[in-house]
């Protein structure tokens, strides 16, 4: 048995040790705007419900540890007293990964992660279309754990006004389990999905994404790509130059064979097997090369 005393070990170390011990924590994909308008979108997955009357939900944004700054959710939350928590399916995964890259302030996320922006009912930030549950709510109170990196700030927002995808419900109107597919994070890499065990979403770049706003017409339209696809191929630094491209296609018999003859949807569906097997660089060059 190994025995941890927090107050001899790094915050990061900490940190990891806690988030691969307690888990699978939901995510609260959470909306907000700045005093400006400006909308902000990120997943918090230190989160859960703790009360039903009234319906009260609690997420927090801790300080960052590299250098103890505030996130832009905190922020905006504690200026405007409104946030709306999204909840997270399998389908938005690899969106909501990409809107956790930590875009510059005025930044909107929705467009970057390639996700709806649906207007509130009851408070002015919007909702992400594509959530199977969505709840607004106004921010009762904000109460920080400390005032060193790593330090929690604990969000209670009180639900307002709550919409349910009917896709997700049942004959009796109970949101079905296993329509809503769920996800969960765990420590690392890991997440959980519904009834599916244990997968793998590669963190962000520490360099900004390109976003989804910035992939080509055809691959953002394409009726191949989902959105969790989308998200894949939006999570690199740059797209390959065509020259690269056909550097590595000509090097790699099968692939130029593969794609000598075809046409737009074959390379979309044969770029896709490389993106279901996560490797996002031989799908990046197989599009490149026939853009």
């Amino acid at each position: 048995m190994v025995t941890i005393n927090p107050s001899e070990v790094s915050t990061g170390k900490l940190h990891g040790l806690m988030l691969g011990a307690i888990g699978p924590r939901p995510i609260a994909f959470a909306s907000t705007i700045d005093s400006n308008g400006n909308p902000n979108l990120s997943p918090f997955s230190f989160f859960n419900v703790f009360s039903a009357n009234p319906p009260i939900l609690i997420f927090s944004p801790a300080r960052r540890v590299r250098d103890n700054t505030t996130k832009h959710t905190l922020e905006n939350a504690a200026i405007t007293k409104e946030v709306v928590v999204n909840i997270v399916n399998y389908d938005i995964v690899q969106q909501m990964s990409l809107s956790s890259t930590e875009y510059p302030k005025g930044i909107n996320e929705f467009v970057k992660a390639g996700l709806t922006m649906v207007p509130s009912e009851r408070i002015k930030p919007s909702r992400v279309g594509e959530s199977p549950v969505q709840f607004e709510c106004k921010v009762n109170d904000i109460v920080p754990m400390g005032k060193e990196g790593g330090a929690g700030n604990l969000i209670i927002c009180e639900v307002v006004l709550m919409h349910i995808n009917e896709d997700v419900l049942d004959k009796d109107d109970r949101i079905d389990q296993h329509k809503i597919d769920q996800v969960a994070r765990m420590g690392g890499n890991w997440y959980t999905r519904a009834n599916k065990g244990m997968f793998e979403v590669p963190k962000p770049l520490s360099t900004i994404g390109i976003g989804i706003d910035s992939l080509p017409k055809d691959i953002k339209n394409s009726s191949v790509f989902t959105g969790n696809d989308l998200g894949k191929l939006a999570n690199v630094q740059a797209i390959p130059t065509k020259t690269d491209a056909l550097n590595f296609v000509n090097n790699q018999g099968d692939i130029k064979t593969k794609i000598e003859q075809a046409n737009q949807i074959e390379i979309h569906k044969f770029a896709k097997q490389y993106l279901d097997q996560d490797d996002i660089d031989v799908a990046w060059n197989i599009l490149s090369a026939k853009l």
